[in-house]
């Protein structure tokens, strides 16, 4: 019997997550190890970027959520997770991180230390983890490796990591071309340099290979076949397939549950094994009601393990049934229980995000980690056939001690010096405080903000458009600070339809004067339903249905050619961002449809009265 002292090591097996900003390069670094691990046959075809595997990340460039997969390297297996390198998805991150003994720290040679960056690595150093610093993109013109390498250091000791941990080895590579190095000169090579620095500085699995079984879950998956799938780490002992096991639940009770399935990671495949060990990243099937953060145990030994706290929500938006006359026109799923029941499904999965009932049962308060967050829930839904109608992002505010806080966010933006000034006019303005300014080589601003995060809803459009789509801006949760006053938000108001119809050329061309127009000609619409923004600040109700009168009588210039300007096409996240708090967003598979919470403008014209 091993002494509690006396730890094994599984020396096959190294377990690393890859932590990053976003678009730093997380996901191509895992296709080059893959590719040159022989994963894959030499005549089969592989597409970039094998890890993102679904549409929505494929079409924005961003990891949403956690992928596990695996190379073979020198008779040791190397489970690698790669994580998302966005702050809204940082719930992904953080529980992830349990799963490893070590992390490969991705960092751009050229952008260096960004907001994401620190927010990744705060998550590793609180949780002991050992980091490998990759200097990636170093083939990148205006790259500047050595200043990164200084830079991530600062970042190391201003986040207090310890002596081991600021000991950190560096390699330097090129993702996109498949080559590391531990000089930051190398222009080719392959990706030996990286596996062998894995091998050496990530610690193997340690703990008692003999002892009694634990199973920490720190992500699901699911299957039409076999129903939800635990994904865990083997904290202690070996697991076998068909073992019964106890599952320690997170509200404290516990529960005989048995091991169907057994897979583990190869390459991109979940293989079926027999048992897995002390160490093993695991995905098993046949628990029917398994949470994240929940323990499996051998039923004579009950010892829960710890689990991470993850991060509030600090957004949250009103998701409804669609009520407009245009109801269940477009739609597969529209009705209230079709709706609580794809979201209640999305928190069993999505542990950083809330979904609670409300008085009515056609409406249902979802809260997430930012305004990307909920959209690509949002998106999600809509691609799998559902209708509804959302309301405007709101931010959670806290009390504490009588005071009220709120969440702030660190901004960091990169703009062409020209810009610097509208930029922080606007900022300010969102009561925004400038912390940090500096230059960099290209004639590039580097500006750094505390802002409230309410303070950036609807700002990323404005801020686009003031920097002639040339400015860079990243966020990342700051914590919680007092209330800093009212923030003057969207300026003009809304272009509302008068009455149910079809667009006309000849509407629209009276109309565009007035604002700035989303339809153009041959749209359906219906009363209360909005068009454009307003040139003034108060709503304007317009009939953009409107026919030209149709008479025997010529007369010069009558029939001149009407010139529309060209509608500007509003994406999903501009909507939301667009939308005020008497506004919602309609949300259906083929379209996004603005209109006013009430339709008919006289009530509308009453409620306001009323409040007077």
């Amino acid at each position: 019997m091993l002494k509690v002292k006396d730890l094994d090591q599984r020396n096959d097996v190294r377990n690393v997550a890859i932590i990053a900003h976003v678009d730093h390069g997380k996901t191509t670094l895992v296709d080059q190890m893959l590719r040159q691990s022989g994963i894959f046959r030499q005549n089969e075809q592989v597409q970039e970027r094998v890890m993102d595997s679904n549409d929505l990340e494929r079409e924005r460039g961003i990891t949403i959520l956690s992928k596990n997969t695996s190379v073979h390297y020198q008779g040791t297996k190397i489970n690698i997770v790669d994580t998302p390198g966005h702050a809204d998805f940082g719930g992904e991150v953080e529980r992830i991180m349990m799963m490893v003994d070590g992390v490969l720290l991705l960092v751009d040679a050229f952008e260096g230390c960004m907001p994401q960056t620190r927010f990744v690595l705060k998550k590793a150093l609180n949780l002991h983890k050992k980091a490998i610093v990759v200097v990636n993109k170093v083939d990148r013109p205006g790259a500047r490796p050595l200043e990164v390498v200084d830079e991530v250091l600062d970042l190391f000791i201003e986040l207090g990591a310890d002596d081991d941990q600021l000991e950190f080895p560096v390699v330097y590579a090129s993702a996109k071309d498949g080559y590391s190095s531990l000089s930051p000169d190398a222009r080719e090579g392959d990706m030996r340099p990286l596996l062998d620095s894995i091998l050496e500085n990530i610690e193997p699995p340690q703990g008692d290979l003999n002892g009694p079984l634990q199973i920490r879950f720190s992500s699901l998956d699911y299957d039409d076949y076999v129903g939800r799938i635990g994904i865990g780490r083997v904290e202690r002992g070996t697991v076998h397939h068909g073992q019964q096991v106890a599952l320690c639940k997170t509200d404290g009770t516990v529960e005989n549950v048995k091991v169907s399935r057994l897979y583990q990671f190869e390459g991109l495949r979940r293989i079926e094994v027999p048992e897995a060990s002390l160490g093993d990243l695991i995905a098993v099937s046949g628990i029917t009601d398994l949470n994240i953060g929940e323990t499996a145990c051998d039923p004579e030994h009950i010892e829960p393990l710890p689990f991470v706290k993850i991060d509030e929500p600090t957004i949250s938006m009103n998701f409804m049934v669609n009520n407009s006359p245009f109801a269940g026109k477009e739609g597969k799923f529209v009705t209230s229980r079709n709706i609580r029941d794809r979201l209640f499904k999305e928190v069993e999965t999505n542990v950083s995000m809330r979904v609670e009932e409300t008085e009515t049962t056609d409406c249902f308060k979802v809260s997430g980690r930012g305004e990307l967050h909920l959209s690509i829930l949002i998106e999600t839904m809509r691609r799998q056939g559902y209708e509804f109608q959302v309301s405007r992002p709101k931010v959670i505010l806290k009390e504490e001690n009588g005071k009220k806080l709120e969440p702030m966010e660190l901004l960091i933006v990169e703009v062409p010096e020209q810009y610097v000034g509208p930029v922080m006019e606007k900022i300010g303005s969102r009561k925004g405080e400038l912390e940090n300014m500096g230059t960099r080589d290209g004639g590039s601003t580097h500006l750094e903000f505390k802002i409230p995060a309410r303070g950036l809803i609807g700002y990323r459009s404005e801020f686009m458009t003031d920097t002639n789509g040339n400015g860079i801006m990243n966020q990342v949760f700051a914590g919680y600070e007092p209330y800093k006053g009212e923030i003057q938000t969207r300026e003009r108001g809304s272009i509302v339809v008068h009455e149910a119809g079809e667009t006309t050329g000849y509407g629209l061309f009276n109309t565009q004067e007035r604002g700035r127009l989303f339809v153009g000609p041959g749209v359906p619409v219906y009363e209360g339903m909005i068009v454009g923004e307003c040139a003034k600040n108060e709503d304007i109700v317009c009939n953009v249905c409107k026919k030209k009168q149709m008479t025997n009588t010529r007369a010069a210039g009558s029939d001149d050619a009407l010139r529309l300007v060209p509608p500007t096409t509003m994406s999903l996240e501009q909507c939301m961002e667009f939308i005020k708090d008497d506004e919602l967003l309609e949300v259906t598979p083929t379209s996004l449809r603005l209109r006013k919470t009430i339709l008919a403008k006289d009530l509308r014209m009453k409620k306001q009265f009323g409040k007077r």
